[in-house]
This record gives structure tokens, sequence and C-alpha cells, in this order.
């Protein structure tokens, strides 16, 4: 390859050196933030062979090129516009200063939760291989596995046991992503967090039968009752206080003499924002918590499948918008309360979003002459089966549009059928054909099945648009 002519073909696309703010690059995608995304010729982009798709997201304008080839593009693209190469952290800054106030509060709770996923998901993921262990009527009348064989329940316990532990700690690990965010010593942050989930405290889990009981166990400060509770499985509590605590960080260490800077700092920081999660910001916000939980909930079970529908269709065009990484948090909240909500109904319908974007990627596949659309359908389409549909929906689906509309009708389609089967995952994990082993064990038959519909639906859509709309002739 020509990586120069590349550089300068794609340059010439983009609207120029002057169109470039900043430039930087990951495995697959040259990042850039440009001053003017209206600049950009599109079809012109398209024409080069190099180029496999483009998308906009994040304040980001990113071009997807391929592994190993984009090393070498990038390297010629610096030369030409003189722009060094940034960090991905300092081009996400970059871009975030395009977003409007609402994307950039949801790029804030992606930056805080998108860390912490490997830990959720692992956590996740062993519940559900526990659940296989402990579930009835899984592969016994009436009986679990752990029932049947009882040598095995050692193990199922080990299991539930390393299950657990992202979730009773999950403050701690949002505390330390929080306040790295918010611009605090992210340790402090932990340490918030440890506070909240202190074995002194009343556990999380058992507030609710406490308050019913009326035995809440309390601190007496100066004749002020506290509340000894817990914040077990919240999220919105630990977000307060790990915001307070790092604003107030921020405002001890500008006020205090440097000489006292370490010894100060962190002890008025910690008792400060300890008192105020205890005495104001954990009540408010666990009340806020509840409440947006429970509405959830109650918008699943009474909107039903009609709901799920709903959900189903408007997925994908959230996902262009990049509002989606507000679910993550969503979502941690419904698994963090699992013994309340029985999981989480939004992992479901996105991986039924996702498989339909891989099943219309793949119809292409069969519709388009063109070879490089072949090839671009084919790798997307299978990516996107496995839970990445970026290149799918960017690269193959909204060129065409008639197989993202397609798209949306089958994981509408998908989506009431699990939603009417009630449908939950125990765990976050790859929302697609691998999701299976997140969701609960006694509807993982409606999963498939869902799967098999959104899969179905789609691609004989997709084929029936490309007939009618006469695409397959301008492919």
């Amino acid at each position: 390859m020509n990586y120069k002519q590349i550089a300068e073909n794609i340059l010439v696309a983009i609207g120029g050196t002057e169109n470039v703010a900043a430039a930087a690059h990951c495995a697959t995608r040259l990042r850039l933030v440009l001053r003017d995304n209206s600049l950009v010729d599109e079809k012109l982009l398209e024409e080069i062979d190099a180029v496999k798709g483009t998308f906009a997201s994040e304040g980001q304008y990113q071009i997807i090129i391929g592994t190993g080839t984009v090393n070498e593009v990038h390297r010629e693209f610096a030369k030409l516009t003189g722009i060094d190469d940034m960090s991905k952290e300092d081009l996400k800054k970059e871009g975030t200063k395009k977003l409007n106030p609402v994307q950039q509060f949801v790029k804030m709770l992606s930056d805080i939760f998108v860390p912490i996923l490997p830990a959720i998901v692992a956590g996740g993921l062993l519940m559900g291989i526990y659940n296989i262990f402990s579930s009835p009527d899984l592969f016994f009348e009436g009986q679990s596995l752990i029932e049947v064989y009882p040598n095995l329940a050692d193990l199922a316990a080990m299991i539930n046991t390393f299950a657990n532990a992202a979730f009773v700690f999950l403050p701690v690990l949002i505390g330390f992503s929080a306040t790295k965010r918010f611009g605090g010593n992210p340790y402090l942050g932990a340490v918030m967090g440890m506070i909240m989930v202190h074995p002194d405290l009343l556990n999380g889990w058992g507030y609710g039968g406490a308050v019913a009981e009326g035995e809440i166990p309390t601190w007496n400060i100066f004749g002020l009752e506290v509340g000894k509770i817990g914040y077990q499985g919240t999220v919105l509590p630990v977000l307060a206080a790990s915001f307070v605590l790092a604003k107030l960080e921020n405002l001890f260490r500008k006020g205090i003499p440097a000489a006292l800077d370490n010894l100060l700092t962190p002890l008025l920081t910690v008792l400060v924002t300890g008192a105020l999660t205890f005495t104001l910001i954990g009540p408010i916000m666990r009340a806020g918590g509840n409440l947006l939980t429970d509405s959830l909930v109650w918008l699943y079970d009474t909107l039903g499948f009609v709901g799920g529908a709903l959900f189903g269709l408007v997925y994908s065009p959230i996902v262009i918008t990049g509002m989606h990484h507000s679910f993550i948090a969503v979502e941690t909240q419904l698994l963090a309360d699992i013994a309340r909500t029985g999981g989480s109904f939004l992992f479901p319908i996105v991986s039924m979003s996702n498989v339909a974007q891989g099943a219309a990627a793949l119809a292409v596949l069969f519709i388009t002459k063109n070879a490089k659309m072949k090839s671009l359908a084919s790798a997307s389409g299978i990516s996107a089966m496995l839970g990445i549909t970026e290149p799918a929906m960017f690269g193959v689906n909204l060129k065409l549009r008639y197989p993202f509309y397609a798209a949306l009708i089958g994981s509408a389609v998908a989506s009431a059928y699990i939603t009417l089967y009630q449908v939950k995952s125990v765990a976050l994990g790859p929302a697609a054909l691998p999701g299976v082993i997140a969701i609960r064990p006694d509807v993982i038959g409606h999963f498939v099945i869902g799967l098999i519909i959104s899969i179905s639906v789609t691609f004989a859509v997709t084929i029936l648009f490309s007939k009618k709309m006469k695409s397959a002739e301008k492919v």
C-alpha cells in the first residue's frame, strides 16, 4: 500500500489540514477531532480502498482502516498535518469540548463505569455459573445440580463468594473510578467506598427489613441521630459522595499551607465527606436510587412487550448519539439490587439489537455485488454477532439505510418476545450471541429464541427492502 497517498486522500476528504484539531489512532481506527464535521466528503472517503467505514462519536470523527495499516497511515498523516500523536485520553478531552452538556454528562458516566466493567462482568458471569449449579429444573426436574450431586456444593459456594465480591464492594470500585474522574485522589475515593460498606454498619440489603421492624441502628452525635446504614448494592450515593469528596479535597488543598497539606487535606476531606454522606448525601441519594429502580421496574412490568418493542426499536438510534453509555449506570444499579429487580432487562434487549445489526450486514453480503462492501459486510456482520456493532452499523447499515431500518424491525420484534417472557440477565457481558451465559437460567431458552427471531426477521426484511427499494443495483 502507498500509505502516504492514502493519508493524502483522507486529508483531502476531511477538509484539509486546517480542519484537523487533533489526531490519534487505536488498533483499527484513525481518531480525529475535526473543527467542522460538515466539511467531510463522505463519498470521497468511501472511494479510498483502505477506508472500511467512518462514524462520529463523543466529539471524534473515526475512520476505520484496520489493524497494522492504521499505524502506517497515521504516521504519514502526522507528517502531512504537522500534528503530533496524542494519547487517547488527551484526544477524548479535546473531543469533549465539542459536546453539549447532555453529551458531556453521558460521557462522564461512561468514563466512570467503563473502567470498572471488567470487574462487574466477571462477577456477573460467575453469578451465572453459580445459578447453573443452584437452579432447580435446569438439568433435573424439581432439583438443582448441587442437590443431585452434593459433592459440588462447596465448589458452587466458592464460586458464589467470588461472584458476590464485586457487588458487595461496588461502592469501593465506583468511589475509586468516580473520584479520579472528578479530579480527586482516587484512593481517598476508595476509602470513602470502604466506609460506606464497613462491616460495623447495617448491611444495605437488610435496610428494608430493618425499617419494617423499626430496628435501624444509629449514632448519637450531640443529640443528632445518624443512621448506621451501609450502601451495598447502590450507585447514586457513592457517585454523589465521590463528587463532593473530589471538590472538597481540591478546596482544602488550595486553602491549607503546603507544610500541612499532606496531613490535613486527607483528614478533613474524609471526615467532612463521611459526615455529609451519612447525614445528607446517602439518605437522599438512596431514596433517589430506589425511586429510579422502582420506576424502571414499574415501566417494564406495566408496558410489557410493547415497552420492550419500543426500546428494541430505538436502541440503535440511541447508540448513534452516544447516549447508550448512560445505560451502564442503570444496568449496574439493576444488577446490584438483583434481589429486588430480578436482574437487568436492558442487557437482553441490547443483545437483540446488536445481533439484528449483524444480521442486516450479513444480508448485505448476499445482496451486494460490490467487492469492497462484501468484505466489509462479512467481517463487520460477524463482529456484531459477537457484540461489536460499530463497523456493521456505521460501515454498512447506515450507509445503505435499508439494512439499518430492517435491523430496527428485527430488534423490535425480538425484544417484544423476550419482554413477554420476562427475560433478564444476571450479569453484564458481550451483548450478543455470547451473552447467553449472562442470562437467568430459567429463561435462557426464550433468550435463544429471541436471538433466532432477531436474526431471521432482520435478514428477511433486509432482503425484502433491497428488492422493493431497488437498492441492490446502487451498491
